[in-house]
């Protein structure tokens, strides 16, 4: 079980991290979230994960995002040969085809859009922590 692994959070809008912050602790989930908020914030855990800090049982990426969107990050995860085992799951408001088949392409694990109803969006964080934290086999 992956109980008190991080989840990284990477996304731009403060609202929806207040959100996504706001349903997680609704789920009483235990496990720390930081928050990268652009894609080069994103990135910059690469070096910290390098020197030994904790890897995140699942990073949650947005995709349109300022300085570096959100499939370069995911295209620089899943090319690392020791963090592409990190789940990565997009949580994005884009709905694109070409979006949906460019993170898959680049090796997503899930890619979901981000309802703008707080329940459904609860329903969402429930499914994450469920699958992702609770049940899914982390490679760290």
């Amino acid at each position: 079980m992956n109980i008190r692994k991080p989840i990284l959070l990477v996304e731009d809008n403060p609202l929806d991290v207040d959100l996504t912050l706001r349903a997680f602790r609704r789920r009483k989930l235990i496990n720390p979230i930081e928050v990268a908020r652009d894609g080069e914030e994103a990135l910059a855990w690469l070096p910290r994960w390098e020197a030994g800090e904790e890897k995140p049982v699942v990073i949650l990426l947005d995709l349109k995002m300022p300085k570096i969107n959100g499939l370069e990050v995911l295209r620089q995860i899943k090319n690392h040969p020791e963090f592409k085992m990190i789940p990565v799951v997009v949580l994005t408001s884009s709905s694109e085809d070409r979006d949906v088949q460019e993170a898959y392409h680049l090796g997503v694990n899930s890619y979901i859009v981000k309802p703008v109803d707080f329940e459904k969006f609860m329903e969402v964080a429930e499914q994450i922590d469920l699958y992702w934290v609770a049940l899914n086999q982390s490679p760290f």
